[in-house]
């Protein structure tokens, strides 16, 4: 796990460090810092909103690239993805590690994926642990990194490698049902449910992710009869449904189905709460669209209540989840699914106020000619912004931010990503906020550029030393300046202050939640 790294870059608001307790520091030549209280309330409320976008690997679609890179060009692929990520704002991203039942890590519960080597079972060579990887470096960047689970999928329609031995459908086939042209994990069978869980656990012990993220995959979107395209074919759960009978079960088929889903969604975020991270969050990006009985006037179409047996409303209203993030895939215009409409809907589904951040169909702007244009994807984060102000919103997915598609990414730093933003706190995680404890900070002074341009002005480098006991390793910062009148937020993992009209500092405390503690100001002299 990373003791320090800083949560914001120039893809976000701020400088953090993790560590906290001396007071400030002093290199040779640099200006006494003098204690300012009176300057703590004078800075700019923190920007914050969620700005991440979904890394799906399942067929290569964003990362790898293809079956079978090197481990070289994983990687390199992997850093691009992350800069693009830091030069358009973004504070987070979601990667998908376990596609179908299988791993982007180094996993004694399931093989490796396909999707990275070409071979299920293979791991890469020369050996890497891509989870460990990808959170180093977006930790570096200031991401934050949120690990993405499909609960229930067993394979997936594009897999060509034959499974391996320790996949569940040849270690336990009783488990796994075939559906149209996938396999799936039977969501009522308790020992399967119980290996999904502990495939959650496993990473959420090892790895210092900031997120658990599940999808929209519970039962499978329903197939229909290859002679009858309106008779849909049941899942086939039966043994599963018998046993449950015999066992003196009472509910209706489509309650029981239900049930087994709500049980796997409140057992994951008890174990997250119960565990020794209790800091990190538990998202869920469910099909956009409500239950039939509650939905608002004029919205229709496809009711994830009856067909995925996904009761998200009763999620919200029992806390079981962080965030939210309903997959408004629809323009606009698109009156039967108004985007904000639903975004109101979820909003008002939602007694204990956890997050609830809309998910864009960023990648429906293509190069062909049905693309959507790229200001319904701008509209829509100002439409967010404008119904639920320093919330958030998630792009589907990363691979058309990073080929900049029709100008995508180009006219999104330039309308709605001129200024980075910090991921919105999660105070119901924690009992108190951080404490008023000024960080060790270092200022020495120097010339920006690589190398030190001697021509170029005098600017002051802040560096942190390591905290002196592990509590307060976690500990992260947000730093603020004043040059004249003017205050700004700094970043980077090299944080450099230009020197001329440098007048304050102010440094505050900021949890593994996010929540901000008191703020310590100084006066440069």
């Amino acid at each position: 796990m990373l003791t320090r790294r800083t949560l914001l870059t120039s893809s976000a608001a701020a400088t953090l460090a993790a560590c906290a307790g001396s007071p400030f520091q002093l290199g040779p030549a640099v200006p006494a810092l003098r204690p300012a209280p009176e300057l703590a309330d004078q800075t700019p409320p923190v920007p914050r909103e969620f700005r991440a976008a979904w890394v799906a690997t399942v067929a290569n679609i964003d990362w790898p690239s293809r079956k079978g890179l090197s481990t070289a060009e994983q990687q390199a692929e992997m850093r691009a993805l992350l800069d693009t990520a830091v030069a358009l704002k973004l504070n987070a991203v979601i990667l998908q590690i376990r596609s179908s039942a299988d791993a982007f890590y180094d996993s004694k519960l399931e093989p490796w994926s396909e999707y990275l080597t070409g071979t299920q079972g293979q791991a890469p060579l020369p050996f890497y642990d891509p989870l460990a990887l990808w959170i180093a470096e977006a930790h570096a960047r200031g991401l934050e990194l949120h690990a993405w689970f499909n609960p229930f999928r067993a394979r997936q329609s594009t897999a060509r490698s034959e499974p391996h031995v320790n996949h569940l459908s040849q270690s336990q086939p009783q488990w796994v049902k075939r559906y149209g042209d996938q396999l799936w994990i039977d969501p009522g069978e308790p020992a399967a449910a119980e290996h999904t869980l502990a495939v959650i656990t496993d990473v959420l012990q090892r790895y210092a992710v900031d997120g658990i993220h599940i999808d929209d995959y519970f039962y499978p979107y329903p197939v229909t009869e290859p002679s009858n395209a309106k008779q849909e074919i049941d899942f086939p759960d039966e043994p599963s449904w018998q046993r449950y009978l015999q066992g003196g079960g009472t509910l209706t088929r489509a309650d029981w189905r239900r049930r087994n889903v709500d049980q796997l969604v409140q057992r994951i975020h008890t174990a997250i709460r119960q565990s020794s991270k209790p800091w990190v969050r538990f998202g869920i990006s469910p099909f956009g669209l409500p239950k039939p009985s509650l939905r608002p006037a004029g919205i229709a179409g496809f009711s994830q209540y009856d067909k995925l047996y996904a009761d998200v409303e009763l999620w919200l209203e029992q806390g079981w989840l962080d965030y939210l993030v309903p997959q408004l895939y629809w323009p606009m215009a698109q009156t039967p699914q108004a985007f904000g409409v639903l975004l109101n809907y979820w909003r008002g589904q939602n007694p204990l106020q956890r997050h609830v951040w809309p998910g864009l169909f960023t990648s429906k702007v293509t190069d062909k000619a049905d693309s959507w244009p790229v200001e319904e994807i701008s509209g829509q984060i100002q439409l967010q912004r404008s119904l639920a102000p320093a919330s958030g919103h998630a792009h589907f997915s990363m691979v058309a931010l990073r080929q900049n598609r029709r100008g995508l990414a180009d006219h999104l730093k330039k309308t709605v990503y001129t200024e980075p933003a910090l991921v919105p706190a999660t105070p119901w995680l924690e009992a108190a906020p951080p404490p008023a404890l000024p960080p060790a900070l270092l200022m020495s002074a120097t010339s920006p550029g690589a190398p030190p341009d001697p021509a170029r002005p005098l600017a002051w480098r802040l560096g942190f030393t390591p905290a002196p006991v592990p509590e307060q390793e976690a500990r992260r910062y947000l730093v603020w300046c004043r040059h004249g009148e003017r205050w700004s937020l700094l970043s980077g993992a090299d944080i450099l202050i230009p020197a001329e009209g440098l007048n304050a500092v102010v440094v505050s405390a900021l949890s593994l939640c996010g929540v901000e503690g008191p703020r310590s100001a100084y006066r440069v002299g």
